[in-house]
């Protein structure tokens, strides 16, 4: 049993409207700076969008007509994206035992592995910076339009540490030698290179340009299955761990294809194809 309404929070914002859901982090005087009581709250959103979601529901709707979710966007309020950890965060991390560090970086993870996992299309509408934790959450996004003012760093080598809890994300979106090099230097790049290198997939001169892009995009999206898109994330996953042969490999795919044919939206999806009409999915 889910809750028909999402759990109430005082530092992130959020706006659902029929499938899409609209998060800001909304900590606008400290840069949106993640504290314990943000992370924590996200947690609970992103568990709970998931669970609303119709890529883990297997359905458009629930019992009273309520669309189940397809899109969720992830905002900054006022300057920027987000600056990272907030800095008593930072503070108390040099105080803690290494066994109050290990829950601290739990918590993280469940954050980051929270959206990187999260069955929706989820897009990144990010502006100013989007340092350290920031730059994790950029990189577990599915699809990220910055402003061309963005400065991205991973910059937790500037206090002797590493990047660890958001390395698989960021080496997942950038590669292994981008990831390297970004991690040592810890530097921040501009929109030109995040483009170039993967971390971002648009760029928009000015904020007021932001929310028509990502409206856009959601649209677009919108006209995909969204068992679909939830499954893509699956099949990604499954090749990124592949230790098997080829030739198994190959067999997987075959029966993973037979399955999408075969499963209600996929029939769904091939019947509007041969009778031109929209899919159940699509609006009018």
């Amino acid at each position: 049993m889910i809750m028909d309404n999402p759990p109430p929070t005082e530092l992130i914002s959020v706006e659902i409207r029929d499938s899409k859901c609209h998060i800001t982090l909304d900590r606008e005087e400290k840069f949106n700076a993640l504290n314990i009581q943000m992370i924590t709250e996200l947690c609970q959103i992103f568990a709970w969008t998931a669970e609303r979601s119709v890529g883990r529901r297997g359905k458009l709707i629930d019992s009273q007509g309520t669309p189940y979710l397809r899109t969720l966007v992830l905002s900054g309020a006022g300057r920027h994206f987000c600056a990272g950890a907030d800095i008593n965060m930072m503070r108390d991390a040099g105080a803690n035992s290494a066994e109050e560090n290990r829950i601290d970086s739990e918590r993280l993870d469940r954050l980051f592995n929270g959206l990187w996992a999260h069955p929706c299309f989820t897009i990144g509408a990010i502006q100013g910076v989007a340092l350290g934790g920031g730059a994790g959450l950029v990189a577990c996004l599915d699809h990220v339009i910055a402003t061309s003012n963005v400065k991205i760093a991973l910059s937790e080598g500037k206090l002797g540490i590493l990047p660890a809890v958001i390395g698989p994300y960021v080496y997942r979106r950038l590669g292994s030698a981008c990831f390297r090099r970004l991690a040592m230097q810890a530097s921040r790049i501009g929109a030109d290179e995040a483009l170039r290198i993967g971390f971002i997939e648009a760029v928009v001169e000015s904020m007021d340009e932001l929310e028509p892009a990502v409206n856009i995009l959601v649209e677009e999206i919108l006209t995909t299955g969204p068992q679909a898109v939830t499954l893509a994330k699956e099949l990604t996953l499954e090749f990124d761990r592949w230790t098997k042969s080829d030739e198994e490999l190959r067999e997987f795919t075959l029966d993973f294809t037979s399955r999408m044919r075969g499963s209600p939206e996929g029939q769904e999806g091939l019947s509007s194809f041969l009778e031109k009409r929209p899919a159940n999915w699509k609006k009018e």
